[in-house]
């Protein structure tokens, strides 16, 4: 999803424009075959291609909107007077004096045959591709019972001795595109909101060109690594971190954070969010479909067309009532014609079981749950990658944490810097700022936070290399300088007896050895803070049966202090990024389900193999690829949110199916006439209304779902 806009108001271009735009491209670069200007306006024409396709799958279902709605409403004008020409209706209101005239009849047959070509179009043609497909179902139901309803009454009026149906097919039709337009809608509806974001965004960025001038241009032209300056109360134009200058920054409407957030030199921002009291300048890091809110689009998009399990059930239900209302259909007309009733009363008993056994309603029985629950999700800071996985985390028993940027802030700070030889505490922390400037981890981030606090300058680091899972190595003035964990420690056969640093991992602190190739020259012991939400969310899983787990890579003495702190159920210390994966298996061989939450390079392959995997906060993006659910917040608290709405999300999944469902064990034995002989039938318009009831029944009960605080 690419985010553009050529006018003020942000109106997203339409699929011509943009193929008038690719031809006129085309032509342009004709004579650039090979070269960077040619390759530049290839990519060009591949971006505008990805947003041309996604403009013309939104404009589909917005047409697909617009057309069951006039449908509807054409109908629904036209059913009145087609109920005034019913002979049954004019007989129960008593008016068959007032509004029968001559050839009323032959209006009533125009009128009905009009709703049912017009109406009943789109499940007349979901009825040819249902058995096209060798799949049929509900659109094949619909089209049965309208077919049959028209058919017969039609004979009827020309001269076949029976009762017309009409006012009960009109209303039917009705319902039925009544019910397909709120699906439709509430589908659309989920992501609306997201998508009036992508129109709000500015048409327009402020670039900082090379001489210092600032230049409007529009958002399109945004390349990576340029500069734009974001003024005071401006939405920020795409992704990027801020280089100069600091800010409030109001991100709710994309990650639901309450509060405002603090923006300085380093920081990153997103696309959407508004500037607060302050200028701030930023470079371009992310364009197009790379942003986070095309991101976010994209997932909820995927989650909305992605079919569960509980859709499958639907759909199988679907097609056992189809297969039940067609043979209970006729059964019920042969059976009445054989104990001698007129062909008009048989058919009439059949209608009437086509009818009521219609499930428009168990259509609408999960769709609308999952419309409305990616929406809940989506507004709630979680994005659904993978339904079925959200929707199986009903039955998680287990869940395993990872500890950094997770339970705890992932903020480290320095509380102590010990020599082990004769450099000082300054000369050590030199050189591990100097190696973890080229770093990523939060540790290293850490320690370049403290020598910059100190004014300790950062010296060159050449062939730096970063040892997956224990650290970074690099030469500084020709010698090799390592910044390691305690594992490379003893890997190597290193032996570190100090009772100072023994102190430091009782206390739960995290500590780091500076090496000169084979000689420690000290340690550097950093602290990290759990995170207030941590321990809440762990007490809530707890109640709610769910084991609680920690996993990872650092000290026992640090992990043990953190387990105890926040009462997890077991922990996993020391265990290499290589390993974490195995950890989750060995769980998993104990026959339990099993959700892993991290945030970071080497978690990604615990999250992949994990039942559910869920990346938290930001993450990395190979975190974010292989989890199933992403935590656009860094709450552990959002990982309970996921269980409490994957449980209301199957409870309103079953009670739909249900509903759908459920009248018809009564219903279809009363359409067929079993207690006829009582007196008691049920005729085609209570039908109707039973089948509309259910249908509305199921709609309202959809919108009920919510996310339990």
């Amino acid at each position: 999803m690419n985010n553009k806009h050529k006018n003020e108001k942000g109106d997203i271009h339409t699929l011509h424009t943009h193929e008038k735009k690719h031809k006129q491209m085309a032509h342009d670069m004709g004579p650039m075959k090979g070269g960077e200007k040619g390759l530049e306006k290839k990519e060009e024409i591949a971006h505008e291609v990805d947003h041309a396709k996604h403009v013309s799958h939104e404009d589909h279902h917005l047409e697909m909107i617009n057309d069951l709605r006039k449908r509807f409403w054409i109908c629904l004008v036209l059913t009145i007077p087609i109920m005034a020409l019913s002979p049954m209706i004019q007989s129960i209101l008593g008016i068959q004096k007032k509004v029968t005239f001559p050839y009323s009849i032959y209006i009533l047959l125009f009128l009905a045959s009009f709703v049912f070509f017009y109406g009943g179009k789109p499940f007349i043609k979901g009825f040819f591709d249902e058995l096209a497909k060798k799949q049929p179902g509900m659109m094949t139901l619909i089209a049965i019972a309208i077919t049959v309803a028209y058919v017969y009454s039609t004979l009827v009026v020309l001269g076949v001795k029976g009762k017309v149906f009409f006012w009960e097919l009109s209303t039917l039709i009705d319902i039925m595109l009544l019910g397909h337009f709120i699906e439709m809608k509430s589908i659309v509806g989920a992501s609306k909101a997201l998508y009036e974001i992508v129109k709000l965004l500015p048409s327009y960025a402020h670039l900082l060109k090379d001489d210092g001038s600032i230049e409007d241009i529009p958002l399109d032209n945004l390349k990576k690594g340029d500069r734009f300056v974001v003024k005071p109360g401006e939405k920020i134009p795409t992704d990027g971190i801020v280089i100069e200058g600091h800010s409030n920054v109001d991100e709710s409407v994309l990650t639901g954070e309450s509060h405002l957030v603090h923006k300085m030199a380093g920081s990153k921002v997103i696309g959407g969010a508004i500037n607060g009291d302050g200028s701030i300048t930023v470079k371009v890091e992310k364009i197009g479909n790379e942003t986070f809110l095309s991101q976010v689009l994209d997932m909820v998009k995927k989650a909305q067309e992605t079919k569960s399990k509980t859709q499958n059930l639907a759909n199988r239900a679907a097609f056992w009532l189809t297969i039940i209302a067609i043979s209970t259909g006729s059964i019920t007309l042969a059976v009445w014609l054989f104990l001698g009733k007129e062909l008009s009363y048989a058919i009439e008993r059949m209608v009437t079981v086509m009818v009521i056994t219609c499930p428009h309603a168990l259509g609408l029985a999960v769709p609308l749950v999952v419309a409305v629950t990616t929406s809940i999700a989506a507004r709630h800071g979680l994005l659904l990658r993978n339904r079925t996985a959200f929707e199986n985390s009903r039955f998680i028993d287990a869940v395993v944490f990872d500890k950094t940027g997770t339970l705890t802030e992932g903020n480290f700070g320095i509380k102590a810097i010990i020599s082990l030889s004769d450099r000082t505490e300054e000369e050590i922390l030199k050189i591990a700022a100097s190696l973890e400037a080229y770093s990523e981890h939060p540790i290293g981030r850490g320690i370049l936070s403290e020598a910059k606090k100190r004014s300790i300058s950062i010296e060159k680091v050449e062939d730096f290399k970063a040892i997956k899972g224990k650290g970074v190595l690099g030469n500084i003035r020709e010698k090799r300088f390592l910044v390691v964990s305690p594992n490379y420690l003893n890997e190597n056969s290193f032996s570190i007896n100090e009772s100072s640093i023994k102190e430091h991992y009782q206390q739960g602190r995290t500590v780091v050895f500076v090496l000169e190739d084979d000689h420690v020259l000290g340690a550097i012991a950093v602290g990290d803070t759990i995170r207030k939400e941590s321990k809440e969310a762990i007490n809530t899983l707890h109640k709610m049966g769910i084991r609680c787990l920690m996993l990872t890579g650092d000290r026992l003495e640090v992990a043990k202090a953190v387990a105890t702190t926040l009462n997890l159920d077991d922990y996993f210390a020391e265990v290499p990024p290589d390993y974490k994966a195995d950890k989750i298996k060995e769980l998993m061989a104990q026959g339990l389900k099993v959700a892993m939450t991290g945030d970071g390079i080497n978690d990604a392959p615990a999250l992949a193999t994990a039942n559910l995997g869920i990346a938290i906060g930001a993450g990395s993006d190979v975190a974010v690829e292989t989890a199933d659910v992403i935590l656009v917040k860094s709450n552990p608290k959002d990982v309970v949110s996921i269980f409490h709405l994957a449980r209301a999300t199957y409870k309103k999944m079953v009670q739909n199916l249900l509903w759908a469902t459920g009248y018809n064990i009564f219903a279809i034995p009363l359409a067929a006439g079993v207690l006829a002989t009582k007196g008691f039938v049920l005729s085609p318009a209570i039908g109707a209304i039973l089948m509309s009831i259910s249908t509305v029944v199921v709609a309202i009960n959809a919108k009920l779902v919510h996310i339990k605080n």
